[in-house]
């Protein structure tokens, strides 16, 4: 079951800052999110996109929803961390956010989301120096996080949630 939660793995944050040629990698990564998700969804109809995908889960339709909830969040403290000195974040409280009656939408407007923020988001990213990726947000539970450990989250955070609805696509025969 723990395969089901975490398709790809857990989250193992980088030992190191990451230099040029990793956070490539990471960007490239991030930037493949929104095709994939579409992708990963594509062909679903109503009673797949809510069915969840391992018992006590989110549906597909919940996780394409937080992927744009979670996306402002992380675009909004890369901004922060960027323009203020060691800003304090908010984090957000997933599940009551997953429950909320936008979460039940159709997914055209998460995925627009999605991709207008992620061509932001993605130019922000490439534009950044050595300095810049040293900056730090201050999460208030896990402390201080430079911006290469959180481009590093964000790119496995959507790849994890991709791979929960694929995998289940998989082990449902869809």
């Amino acid at each position: 079951m723990d395969s089901w939660k975490y398709p790809i793995g857990e989250f193992e944050p980088p030992a190191a800052n990451a230099d040029a040629e990793q956070r490539q990698r990471w960007i490239d990564e991030l930037a493949s999110v929104p095709e994939e998700l579409r992708r990963a969804i594509e062909g679903l109809g109503d009673e797949q996109l809510d069915t969840p995908y391992r018992p006590g889960g989110w549906t597909p339709r919940q996780v394409a929803h937080h992927l744009a909830d979670a996306s402002l969040n992380g675009y909004m403290r890369v901004k922060l961390a960027l323009t203020e000195d060691a800003p304090p974040i908010k984090p957000f409280e997933e599940a009551a956010w997953a429950a909320l009656p936008d979460s039940k939408l159709p997914l055209a407007p998460s995925l627009a989301l999605i991709s207008g923020l992620y061509e932001r988001w993605l130019t922000l990213l490439r534009s950044m120096s050595e300095t810049d990726y040293a900056r730090t947000f201050v999460h208030p539970a896990s402390g201080p996080w430079t911006l290469d450990k959180a481009l590093a989250f964000f790119a496995w955070h959507g790849r994890h949630h991709v791979a929960q609805i694929v995998s289940l696509r998989e082990r449902s025969g869809w």
